[in-house]
């Protein structure tokens, strides 16, 4: 019997690791529930609200993903929209530490909620966030690692940055 799940981030900005795992996750799910985080604590570089718009784009063609904004404990959004699965990708063994002590810690406050921990294609194994911002920040072609749509927005949010010297012709 397949669950709703929960796949949680900050999609700071959502990348083709994350469509992979979303994808993925669709063939374990009837429905899926791609949680973004408020968490200001990361400093992220979108708005809560461009991080929701762009993963909406994102997966506007997925009729089976909702996306939602969340705040406060995990395990109590999962509980309140009646989900009993987190997805959790892992792209290195190093992020296995984290995940795992969180995983505990998830299944002792809600023993009902399991995690699944997902692993994207080997070319998105180094994929992350903090690396597309890195490269768009220095006015590299982040294309390769991020939707049209998340590219575009960094385009923009990096074309305004002040203090950024554009190469001489």
């Amino acid at each position: 019997m397949k669950h709703v799940a929960v796949y949680p981030g900050t999609f700071d900005p959502i990348t083709l690791g994350h469509v992979d795992l979303i994808h993925r996750a669709l063939r374990l799910t009837h429905r899926l529930i791609l949680a973004v985080s408020a968490n200001a604590r990361k400093s992220p570089l979108f708005t809560l609200e461009e991080r929701l718009d762009m993963a909406r784009a994102t997966v506007a063609d997925m009729p089976l993903v909702e996306v939602a904004p969340f705040e406060g404990l995990l395990v109590d959004f999962v509980q309140s929209r009646d989900a009993h699965v987190l997805i959790r990708g892992l792209r290195a063994f190093s992020d296995f530490e984290y995940e795992f002590q969180m995983a505990l810690t998830n299944r002792k406050m809600a023993p009902d909620v399991e995690t699944i921990f997902m692993m994207p294609r080997d070319i998105y194994s180094y994929v992350s966030s903090s690396v597309v911002r890195e490269i768009a920040s220095l006015g590299g072609d982040c294309g390769k690692f991020v939707p049209e749509n998340v590219k575009a927005a960094l385009t923009r949010k990096f074309s305004h940055t002040p203090g950024r010297v554009e190469p001489e012709s």
